[in-house]
């Protein structure tokens, strides 16, 4: 997990054949580090066929999703281990590195009023469960903070690093994304800082998950707080333009946050990896 990489939300979210196909020629196309794939359903996912076009192009990846209702670890987390142990299980057999993303929990999961103890203690048993079954595997497992408008339970760096020094595994990380932290943290920089050693992977997306270079995130500060801390993990650009009906009630995406893909990639990748050299981030 280290350079640039891209969501595969740029072009599909429906990771089948056909979606993997184009994903992973595009991303080879656009010279990516590697690609992340969102596990929408993990257990529908052809494993070998995935395998087979990462390795003939050489492309690493890594694998994110968000639980579904049945298996909210906060409420249930015994459903979590089990639908986790299958995500991981596919993200091995897929030659991935690792799985991350809300995986404590759904997008859209909220209570209405604040956290508890018990809903962070089952988290935190289910994670351990999971992070144990993840080593088995040679697989990683990133832990996301998300805004309060899709999650109430992670949604500061300092919580996502609370949670996984709760569970203590040395296969678990902190995944930022700069556009949660535009609307979370204190400072741009503070999340980058609060994680530190912990941070292993990052979302690079606009105030509008739209292009990025063309919003309100302040890039030179969230740059210069990674070139302070050596980041050396991944890079992700992810920029939501091809969004199933159900993906978009939980980012409550409800207009076009940019043109096309070629206005994303055209013009946001190089602005971002731009940025990149000038810190001296690659």
């Amino acid at each position: 997990m280290q350079g640039f990489g891209v969501h595969t939300s740029m072009w599909t979210m429906n990771w089948d054949k056909a979606g993997a196909e184009k994903a992973i020629a595009a991303a080879v196309s656009y010279k990516m580090d590697f690609i992340e794939i969102a596990l929408l359903n993990a257990p529908a996912v052809d494993a070998p066929h995935t395998r087979a076009l990462l390795e003939k192009h050489s492309l690493p990846a890594v694998c994110s999703l968000g639980l579904p209702e049945h298996a909210w670890a906060s409420v249930r987390p015994e459903a979590a281990i089990e639908y986790l142990k299958v995500a991981i299980d596919k993200a091995a057999d897929m030659g991935a590195l690792a799985l991350s993303g809300v995986i404590f929990g759904g997008i859209g999961e909220r209570t209405g009023v604040p956290p508890t103890e018990k809903e962070y203690d089952n988290i935190a048993r289910a994670l351990t469960a999971a992070a144990k079954h993840a080593k088995s595997r040679s697989i990683e497992l990133g832990v996301e903070a998300v805004n309060r408008y899709e999650n109430h339970l992670i949604n500061t760096a300092r919580q996502a690093v609370e949670m996984i020094e709760r569970v203590g595994a040395d296969n678990i990380f902190v995944h930022l994304d700069t556009y949660h932290m535009n609307i979370e943290e204190k400072g741009a920089a503070t999340g980058i800082l609060e994680a530190r050693e912990h941070l292993k992977y990052i979302h690079l997306s606009e105030s509008d998950r739209g292009t990025p270079g063309y919003g309100n995130v302040p890039w030179d500060e969230i740059y210069t707080a990674l070139a302070a801390i050596g980041f050396k993990g991944g890079l992700a650009m992810e920029s939501f333009i091809n969004m199933p009906a159900e993906v978009a009630y939980g980012l409550a995406v409800w207009r076009p946050v940019a043109r096309d893909e070629a206005e994303v990639m055209g013009n946001g990748l190089p602005f971002l990896r731009n940025k990149a050299r000038q810190y001296g981030l690659i």
